[in-house]
């Protein structure tokens, strides 16, 4: 079959939108919203291959969407899937995920989280205030559910939830689970990377002196505690989920009872699993635990890597021999669709 031709067609579209109610990071504006949608397009929308770049020095192949394309028609309402990407990437690099739901039946909707995506310039704040970005989706929710190409069409007693590596994290935070800094820095103490990410290898040097000379950060840094919960989410999943998870109270986890499905590969040295993954379903009454295989690593859950990629970021767009990343992509994708079943309107089956 022919890239340009597909059963069901699946619609991408991009935006910009604010939360009018909490600053950007500089303090001199309204916190940044940029989106990216995939949703189930109506019958004969033309259709290409959607790479992150252009096609010849792209890192990842997204997949076959068709650009700005209508709604479907029918149902009069989608269930909804909101998907939080990793430290310092974009709602783009799900894509491969966005793909797969839309053509099930799904609208899924994801933010490039403020000063935590590769498509603004890194900042520090957003590296560290993690808490944020759950606050960051609920008001997209709120966004489009409102205003835009979605407005009316989406179901509100069918919203899920899924995130990748520090989207893990924001998945949990939206179904209850409390974060408490003291705690993850006596964690964090004795591990490898217990500083930052690699992206700001020494980022727990920046706290004191952001407390200092910001008002928004130390507003967002004192909040930290404050329950992020949305109960409009039924059920999500945590790909990979990083070790920030190891914040968050055990005793909060324990109160989560929405259904939690965790996938995770045995070679994820970012997010290891028994510190991470396991750790987690050890402490949520109602999860689910699937072992992608020993050889597979964190970087699996991004889109499959180009020529190019491969090339240029072997790190990212490579993967152990013997690995495929699309096969890895197809079961992801049905582990998360088989996690919301049970709870999905019968139109999306």
């Amino acid at each position: 079959m022919s890239e340009r031709v597909q059963k069901r067609y699946v619609g991408y579209r991009e935006g910009h939108a604010v939360d009018g109610d909490r600053s950007n990071w500089s303090g001199d504006g309204r916190r940044p919203l940029k989106w990216s949608a995939w949703y189930p397009a109506g019958d004969g929308a033309s259709t290409a291959p959607l790479y992150l770049g252009s096609p010849q020095t792209a890192l990842f192949y997204m997949g076959v969407v068709a650009r700005d394309a209508g709604l479907r028609a029918e149902p009069s309402r989608f269930p909804v899937v909101l998907v939080s990407h990793g430290t310092g990437g974009s709602a783009s690099s799900l894509g491969w995920l966005g793909c797969r739901l839309a053509a099930s039946g799904f609208v899924v909707l994801g933010v490039d989280h403020h000063g935590n995506t590769i498509n603004e310039p890194y900042r520090a704040e957003g590296f560290l205030c993690w808490w944020e970005r759950a606050t960051d989706l609920s008001v997209l929710l709120d966004v489009m559910h409102r205003t835009g190409p979605f407005a009316g069409r989406l179901d509100p007693d069918h919203v899920y939830a899924a995130g990748f590596s520090l989207g893990g994290y924001t998945v949990l935070s939206m179904l209850g689970a409390v974060t408490d800094m003291d705690r993850f820095r006596r964690w964090a103490a004795n591990q490898p990377a217990g500083r930052g990410p690699r992206e700001f290898p020494n980022l727990a040097d920046e706290v004191a002196p952001l407390l200092e000379r910001s008002a928004v950060f130390r507003e967002s840094w004192r909040s930290h505690a404050l329950p992020r919960a949305d109960s409009r989410i039924k059920a999500a999943v945590a790909l990979a989920p990083a070790p920030p998870v190891r914040a968050f109270t055990p005793a909060s986890l324990a109160l989560i009872d929405a259904p939690v499905s965790i996938a995770v590969g045995g070679a994820d040295t970012e997010a290891p699993p028994d510190s991470c993954a396991r750790w987690l379903h050890r402490h949520l009454p109602n999860s689910r635990l699937h072992d992608l295989g020993r050889e597979v690593g964190h970087y699996v859950f991004l889109c499959e890597g180009t020529e190019s990629g491969r090339e240029v970021a072997p790190e990212i767009c490579r993967d152990a021999p013997g690995i495929d990343r699309r096969k890895v992509h197809d079961r992801v994708a049905s582990i998360v669709t088989d996690s919301l079943a049970p709870t999905v309107i019968p139109a999306v089956r």
